[in-house]
């Protein structure tokens, strides 16, 4: 059943690229124009007759809708479904073949998809998808015989449990997601693409603080975090470069939680997933490491010290993705430049400057002119931070350069 489904999708968005199959431009009163077949084909679209479901993949854009062209050669009962992928949330609506609203239906499948459940008599009909905010959505629509898998959990909780989907059938809710178990003191860890495992879920025994986070700059991915009642408590995208973070410092309470993945470059490539108890120590380090908060003259961190500044200094050093910082003592007010230019081609720092307490006085990347960085500011008599990095997994040598300006008497 499974692997029919997915040859079905396949087919039909490539086909999608190219004129649509089958298109009949007066299908359901002229409001299915532009439709296709759900079979392929239209004697292949008979659900009366078919010995399983015929599903396509749906892609909604700029308010448009999404037809899918069905038939039944006999009294049948139906189940008519739209699940949408990521956040998509699919309105659907059943048209006879003279355009006359059959049903209509936006959350009956649970978790934001659509169900239909009815009784048709012979004829052509047409299963409507629209986006129901209008954003751009993809999505699956499953017709099929009442008594044929579901694409759906249903009304119901948002965590009921379903048989665990296989790969060519991908998890469609947090329902039928992965389960990866009860989290302890070792992290639930896991690695698929966004289209493999969409959604996974996780046990809290007791009140807990976690982390979720999702690695692979190359497929850019993107997370959402969902209460055992399928509230959203949080989402992210970019936390440290492309890849994404969820931090919950204050403890949850014992239960079933969801993931939600998605990819923003390729969903085809493998992401690391992975769910651990919050550490804040790691946490403030982590601040510290993407130059997002200066750490403490306490010697916890390691800082170059750079003394008393001079009229002009120059050092070189080897700097990746990860911040590194230096202190620095005015002892009279003025104007200071630091540049931060790049040996060789692929270099691409990254400058900030802090005052002693932590607060961010100036932050560069590009200085216009290319991708050094320039940060030039006024600043008071007193002890600052510079913090140095490079963009992305970069990783090479930098020349930080500083010049001291003092103001005439």
């Amino acid at each position: 059943m499974a692997s029919s489904r997915v040859g079905i999708a396949i087919v039909l968005s490539a086909s999608a690229l190219a004129a649509p199959l089958a298109a009949q431009e007066a299908a359901c009163g002229g409001k299915g124009a532009g439709g296709q077949w759900i079979g392929g084909a239209q004697d292949a679209s008979d659900i009366a007759t078919s010995e399983a479901y015929a599903e396509q993949m749906a892609l909604v854009l700029n308010g448009n809708a999404y037809v899918a062209l069905f038939s039944v050669s006999m009294e049948a009962e139906l189940r008519i479904e739209a699940a949408g992928r990521g956040n998509g949330d699919p309105t659907l609506t059943v048209l006879d073949a003279e355009g006359a609203e059959i049903a209509t239906d936006d959350d009956s499948g649970g978790n934001g998809a659509a169900r239909i459940e009815t009784a048709l008599q012979p004829g052509d009909y047409c299963a409507v998808v629209r986006s129901f905010d209008d954003a751009p959505m993809t999505a699956f629509v499953r017709v099929g015989r009442t008594e044929m898998e579901a694409l759906t959990p249903g009304t119901g909780s948002a965590l009921e449990t379903t048989e665990p989907p296989t790969q060519e059938a991908p998890a469609q809710s947090c329902a039928d997601g992965r389960d990866l178990g009860v989290l302890g003191e070792t992290p639930l860890t896991y690695q698929a693409t966004a289209v493999e495992a969409p959604y996974a879920r996780f046990t809290l025994e007791q009140s807990t603080a976690i982390s979720v986070t999702a690695d692979n700059p190359d497929a850019d991915p993107t997370i959402k975090f969902f209460d055992p009642d399928g509230a959203l408590l949080g989402d992210n995208d970019d936390f440290d470069g492309l890849n994404s973070r969820i931090d919950l410092s204050t403890p949850l309470a014992a239960g079933t939680y969801c993931i939600g993945l998605d990819a923003i470059s390729d969903p085809d490539l493998p992401i690391d997933v992975a769910v651990s108890l919050y550490d804040s120590e790691a946490a403030l380090a982590d601040l510290y490491a993407r130059g997002e908060a200066a750490p403490p003259l306490d010697g916890s961190t390691a800082i170059t010290d750079l003394g008393v500044l001079a009229n002009r200094v120059r050092k070189d050093v080897q700097v990746g993705s990860d911040t590194i910082w230096f202190s620095a003592v005015l002892d009279a007010p003025g104007l200071l430049l630091i540049e931060a230019i790049a040996s060789g081609q692929n270099g691409d720092p990254w400058l900030a400057i802090f005052d002693d307490l932590g607060r961010q006085i100036a932050q560069n990347d590009d200085d216009g002119q290319g991708t050094n960085a320039k940060i030039a500011t006024r600043l008071s008599a007193g002890t600052y931070l510079i913090g140095l990095k490079q963009v992305g997994e970069r990783s090479g040598f930098v020349r930080l350069a500083m010049e001291r300006y003092i103001p005439a008497p």
